[in-house]
């Protein structure tokens, strides 16, 4: 399974909604706190192309998106083939 980072705000009802999700399938990912951590915020925005809000989700080298892009994701039945290795 590819590496999974995801960069949250523990305010964030969309951040969870995509953690949610990911343990729902039992992925284990790296969280980054961008509150807790604000210095890490310049790292998300330029990672995610300029996006500055939670979550930014990624998946290897793949910017997913956001929580909706997951969701999207996993409804069209493309999650699971970019979470596998290789």
């Amino acid at each position: 399974m590819k590496p999974v980072e995801i960069y949250t705000s523990p305010l964030c009802g969309f951040c969870h909604a995509a953690k949610r999700l990911l343990n729902k399938k039992g992925v284990t990912y790296s969280e980054i706190d961008v509150l807790a951590d604000p210095g890490r915020k310049p790292e998300m925005i330029q990672r995610a192309n300029g996006r500055r809000t939670v979550p930014q989700i990624f998946i290897g080298e793949t910017h997913v998106g956001g929580c909706d892009d997951l969701f999207e994701l996993e409804q069209d039945g493309k999650l699971d083939a970019l979470l596998a290795a290789g």
